[in-house]
């Protein structure tokens, strides 16, 4: 029988995912496993991590490292021996990041490196290092950076969140033209409000008011990890071999506004 054509397959490729111990970094690696990649799965959260490889498919075919992310030279050693072991990377989903609610008058020039350093930097640096030579696939691939209608649409007290996730989607396009010649395709990837575990306590998930605020201000209310891990799938796969340099907005309509 003759086999399917699916260009949203990931078979033979092999997927880079930070942040993956939970939420959208963890659906994300559900989902590529389902579509037929080999995952390399990075977090500082053992045990997230862990739970994470139980709920792929096949997992023992992956590769998992705890880490710091903020330690560039960890990174560059792992990242080295997952290569060994699962060879050369043909993606990159940078998901790990942190969010915070925060007014100007309670701001701290601390809190800012924190953001940067977690939400921008390990992203800059993880890109880096996968793109050295020896560690990215000779036939190139696909790179995806996590920006946020928060990075594009002003929110109150999002101005700290706001700017990391607007220097990724900048960062995307930049480097969209300096890997092209290495076949190597660079988008980011702009999501709504997004239900996770980590932030439904959160006062504008958890609070039923509040709630009903924030689903108004998305015409296709709230989204849930799948909605974004499907169109990471779409950004790693051969179905957008032409498409580089994008932001692909996942908000439920909450930019259309």
């Amino acid at each position: 029988m003759e086999k399917q054509f699916n260009p949203f397959s990931l078979n033979d490729k092999i997927i880079v995912i930070s942040g993956a111990a939970s939420g959208i970094g963890r659906q994300c690696a559900i989902t590529c496993s389902r579509m037929g990649a080999k995952l390399i799965l990075l977090d500082l959260n053992e045990t997230g991590l862990k739970e994470t490889i139980q709920l792929v498919e096949n997992s023992s075919e992956h590769f998992y490292a705890v880490i710091n992310l903020t330690d560039y030279e960890q990174v560059e050693k792992i990242i080295s021996s997952a290569v060994e072991k699962v060879g050369r990377i043909s993606g990159l989903l940078n998901c790990a990041g942190i969010s915070t609610t925060l007014p100007l008058k309670n701001a701290k020039p601390e809190t800012l490196d924190k953001f940067f350093q977690i939400n921008v930097y390990t992203a800059y640096f993880l890109t880096q290092t996968v793109c050295k030579m020896g560690n990215f696939s000779k036939e190139g691939g696909s790179i995806v950076f996590f920006s946020s209608a928060a990075g594009q649409y002003g929110e109150s007290g999002k101005s700290i969140y706001g700017m990391t996730k607007g220097a990724l989607f900048s960062c995307a396009k930049s480097l969209a033209c300096e890997l092209s010649r290495k076949n190597i395709r660079v988008n980011s990837i702009s999501p709504g409000v997004i239900v996770t575990p980590i932030n439904q306590n959160l006062p504008h998930i958890a609070d039923p008011e509040l709630r009903k605020q924030t689903e108004a201000l998305h015409l296709l209310g709230l989204g849930n990890p799948e909605d974004i891990a499907n169109a990471c799938v779409y950004l790693l796969s051969d179905a957008s071999r032409w498409v580089t340099g994008s932001n692909l907005v996942v908000d439920g309509g909450y930019t259309t506004r």
